[in-house]
């Protein structure tokens, strides 16, 4: 049995938000401990997928409110199976460089490594996905909202990608906005494959 999570909110729940601060220090029963009381009572299979990524946004930002684990909560376990994983990705770029990305797709028991360039750094990261996927893409909409207070807020990014003349979505959060960028278009891309899965065994 595996929990159902949509994009929430604590205020959609009755909470204040950013009403407690966490940290790397808490540690995974500090986590959970914050959780149960928001309402958030997870398997310990789930626990240990959040705590990772806590650990991640902790690292970045230091301090976890109260909102940052209902998105993390949302992400990681509102997500769609994934037949591709983004298991790398490096930017570079310059005043006279052309912008190129490089990044390494993990599905199954297999990687696959592209680079390509773009028009800037989002395009050049889609544009690299696209090759190590081989999959062609017409990217509809692109959209960026911070839902964290603060310098290292968290950024949550969406995303609408036409494949096969079929539109799909895909979201994902982060302090840093081309990651968001990479990992919400990675989720378009597995949204699609597992529509696709489904068509094969209809």
């Amino acid at each position: 049995h595996r929990e159902t999570y949509e994009i929430m909110t604590p205020e959609a729940v009755g909470r204040d938000s950013s009403t407690l601060v966490l940290g790397r220090h808490s540690g995974i029963h500090g986590l959970d401990k914050r959780l149960n009381e928001l309402g958030l009572i997870l398997s310990d299979e789930n626990k240990q997928k959040v705590f990772k990524r806590f650990l991640d946004i902790a690292d970045r930002k230091k301090e976890v409110f109260d909102d940052d684990l209902f998105i993390i909560v949302s992400e990681e376990l509102g997500q769609h199976p994934e037949t591709y994983i983004l298991d790398y990705f490096n930017f570079q770029s310059g005043n006279t460089a052309v912008p190129t990305a490089t990044v390494r797709i993990k599905s199954g028991d297999s990687y696959y490594e592209e680079a390509a360039t773009g028009d800037g750094p989002v395009d050049a990261v889609f544009n690299a996905i696209d090759r190590a996927i081989g999959i062609t893409t017409t990217l509809k909409e692109y959209n960026v909202q911070a839902v964290t207070p603060g310098r290292k807020a968290i950024g949550e990014v969406s995303v609408t990608v036409q494949i096969d003349g079929n539109k799909f979505i895909g979201r994902a959060a982060s302090t840093d906005i081309l990651e968001a960028s990479a990992r919400a278009y990675m989720n378009a891309i597995n949204r699609y494959k597992a529509a696709f899965k489904k068509e094969e065994y209809a």
